[in-house]
């Protein structure tokens, strides 16, 4: 039986697989630290546990609304009046299965085949895949660590042509943990001005693990007169440690707000009854419960960027926000394939021979657009990150 060209043309989540392959190895009785997986290893927070909690015992565990209920809808509104400065109605916001439901129900509202997505990389794994689902083309432009990972105007301009539809923009970035300024979202939104076709989605999934405390903004902050073709997306999944409830939110114009609910309406309906609940509670609570993690998510920022530096072949800048490292390791590699430790010269080499030789588990750059490069999760206690990365530096040297 042939799959569908639709389905040979993707690629399983590379993040996942590296995790569930950690895992295998992990039961098998390996000694194995997993830094794949991008969720914090905080628990959810205990009062928005109490309102789940709450949920099922008043049994709110019925259909709801496509598009979520009207208290969840209504905090997300409040969320961004009272943290962003947008003014969205209601019906300009759809909750949706986690913030890959929202990407993926946008990609498929607003893209025809032989649209063209603009997409920096490095890049978060499934934006190119879902575009490509939706039978546009992604364009893939290549920002370095030379230049912090950013993409420059002159780039965006460059990239722009009579087909492009969409620009994906994530600040702070996974996998780099990059974060724009204000002053770089401004010049890449005059680019977008000119070229009044182009929508922009704006992901801000990591918008409250800021690293450094300077203010969060996005595109839309930066550039207001693109609200009528910008889609803000966002969720609970990283603020809050609710990666298993899978609510992801967006907010933007109401036609295109209202498409995305249609396809929602013929695939998962509602999202979980009781996880809306929990969503609702993270973002109408007490948000001094974000505030541990982000202490302790610097920390370890701090330790993992200079014991990477510290590493023969490895570079490391400094991320604003997100809880990845992404450190440059082509000189490594290179001196790994010529000491023949790996057969190739290619990070998913590195990868394997890091995850067969030390047992760690990380993931290869080009997963991410980025050849040369490994992401690491340093979502997990000091301890594991300081044992893992003593393994790597054995690995190394």
């Amino acid at each position: 039986m042939e799959l569908s060209r639709r389905v040979q043309a993707i690629k399983e989540s590379p993040t996942l697989a590296v995790t569930a392959r950690a895992a295998r190895l992990k039961a098998e009785g390996r000694d194995i630290i997993g830094l794949g997986a991008g969720e914090p290893d905080f628990d959810t927070p205990q009062h928005i546990k109490d309102a789940a909690k709450k949920a099922i015992d008043s049994g709110f565990t019925k259909y709801t609304p496509v598009a979520g209920i009207p208290g969840l809808k209504k905090a997300i509104v409040d969320k961004f009046k009272r943290e962003n400065g947008f003014d969205y109605t209601t019906n300009e916001v759809i909750v949706g299965v986690g913030g890959k439901q929202c990407i993926f129900n946008l990609a498929l509202a607003v893209l025809d085949a032989g649209d063209e997505v603009i997409v920096p990389a490095p890049y978060w794994v499934s934006y190119a895949d879902i575009a490509i689902v939706a039978e546009a083309n992604p364009v893939i432009i290549e920002c370095g660590i030379e230049q912090d990972f950013k993409l420059t105007p002159a780039q965006l301009e460059a990239a722009i042509t009579p087909n492009t539809k969409l620009f994906f923009i994530n600040s702070p970035s996974n996998p780099t943990g990059s974060v724009y300024t204000r002053e770089e979202l401004r010049a890449l939104g005059e680019v977008l001005m000119k070229h009044p076709r182009v929508l922009v989605a704006t992901d801000d999934m990591y918008e409250h693990v800021n690293l450094t405390g300077t203010p969060f903004v996005n595109i839309l902050n930066a550039t207001p007169e693109l609200k009528d073709r910008t889609i803000v997306l966002n969720g609970v999944s990283k603020a809050y440690s609710m990666t298993g409830w899978r609510i992801g939110y967006a907010a933007g114009p109401a036609r295109i707000i209202k498409a995305m609910e249609i396809l929602q309406s013929q695939s998962t309906s509602n999202p979980t009854s009781i996880s809306q609940v929990a969503a609702q509670a993270a973002l109408e609570g007490d948000q001094g419960c974000i505030d541990p993690m982000l202490k302790a998510f610097r920390e370890r920022h701090e330790f993992v960027v200079k014991r990477f530096n510290e590493m023969p072949g490895l570079k490391c800048i400094k991320a604003g926000g997100a809880f990845y490292a992404f450190p440059d390791a082509r000189p490594a590699i290179a001196r790994l394939h010529a000491a023949g430790k790996i057969k190739e010269a290619t990070d998913l080499a590195l990868s394997d021979y890091l995850l067969e030789t030390v047992g760690v588990a990380v993931v290869p750059g080009s997963a991410f657009g980025a050849e040369g490069y490994f992401r690491i999760s340093f979502a997990t206690s000091m301890e594991n990150l300081r044992n893992a990365l003593d393994r790597i530096e054995q690995a190394l040297s």
